[in-house]
C-alpha cells in the first residue's frame, strides 16, 4: 500500500486547564490516504478540532507519532511546521479569514508570498486558482463587495494556489445558508474529484456525508470509522 498522506500512531495530546489535565487525544491511530475525502466528527469535545489542529501542524502531540507524507512530524520545529504548512498543506475556515482590504486576486497570492516566486508567476497562479472554483471575474472585488458563499470560494482558492498535498477544511459551511453550503460542498467534491486529499472538520451529518469516509470521535478515541 502506498504512504499515506496522514498518519497517526498512538496520538496523545492534553491540556492543562484549571488546574487539571484534559486528555483531547487519547493514542489515536489512523491512516489518510492520498485522494480521499473524509470528514472528521462527533459532538463538542471529543477531540476533532485537535486533531485536525496537529493534521495542519498548528499544534503538536503531547506523545505519539505523526507522519505527513511519510515524514515524521511529531517534534519538529515551529519553523519547520509554518514551512511544511506553507507547502503541503492548503486551510479553509469557517470565517474566510480574507482580508478585508485587499481584493480577491491578492488574498489568494498571500500563501506565495512565503516562497516569493516571481511576480508575473503570482498572478498566473492566483488566477488559475480562481479559476478552479469560478471567481475568475470576481477577482478585483474586495471581500466586502461578495457574498458569504464567494468569500469562501475565494478562500478555497487561496487553500489551492500552492498546490498542497491535502486541504483541511475546519466547519467550512459553518457561516453559510443550506443552499451556498450544498454549493461549497460541491467545490470540494470537485476537487476531490481532481485527485486532492480533503478532509474536513463537521458537526453537521449532512455536510459529513457528502464525504467519502467518515472518522467518528468521542472522549479523545475514535469511535468507529466508516466509508460509503
Amino acid at each position: 500500500m502506498n504512504t499515506p498522506v496522514i498518519r497517526f500512531n498512538g496520538a496523545w495530546k492534553t491540556y492543562p486547564m484549571a488546574g487539571e489535565t484534559v486528555e483531547a487525544l487519547k493514542g489515536v491511530n489512523v491512516d489518510i490516504q492520498a485522494g480521499e475525502f473524509v470528514a472528521i466528527m462527533g459532538p463538542s469535545g471529543s477531540g476533532k478540532s485537535t486533531l485536525m489542529h496537529v493534521a495542519g501542524l498548528l499544534d503538536s502531540l503531547t506523545s505519539g507519532r505523526y507522519e505527513l507524507e511519510g515524514e515524521n512530524v511529531s517534534a519538529i520545529s515551529k519553523l519547520k511546521r509554518a514551512d511544511i504548512r506553507n507547502q503541503k498543506i492548503g486551510f479553509i475556515f469557517q470565517s474566510f479569514n480574507l482580508l478585508s482590504r485587499i481584493s480577491a486576486m491578492e488574498n489568494v497570492e498571500l500563501p506565495m508570498l512565503y516562497h516569493r516566486p516571481a511576480i508575473a508567476d503570482w498572478k498566473d497562479k492566483a488566477m488559475e486558482a480562481l479559476r478552479i472554483v469560478g471567481m475568475e471575474r470576481r477577482a478585483s472585488h474586495l471581500p466586502t463587495q461578495l457574498s458569504g458563499g464567494q468569500q469562501q470560494r475565494v478562500a478555497i482558492a487561496r487553500a489551492l494556489v500552492n498546490q498542497p498535498a491535502l486541504i483541511l477544511a475546519d466547519e467550512p459551511t459553518g457561516n453559510l445558508d443550506t443552499r451556498t453550503g450544498r454549493e461549497i460542498m460541491g467545490v470540494l467534491q470537485s476537487l476531490h474529484e481532481q485527485g486532492i486529499t480533503v478532509i474536513l472538520v463537521t458537526h453537521d451529518p449532512q455536510v459529513g456525508h457528502a464525504a467519502h469516509r467518515r472518522i467518528w470521535l468521542r472522549d479523545g478515541l475514535i469511535e468507529r470509522d466508516e466509508a460509503n
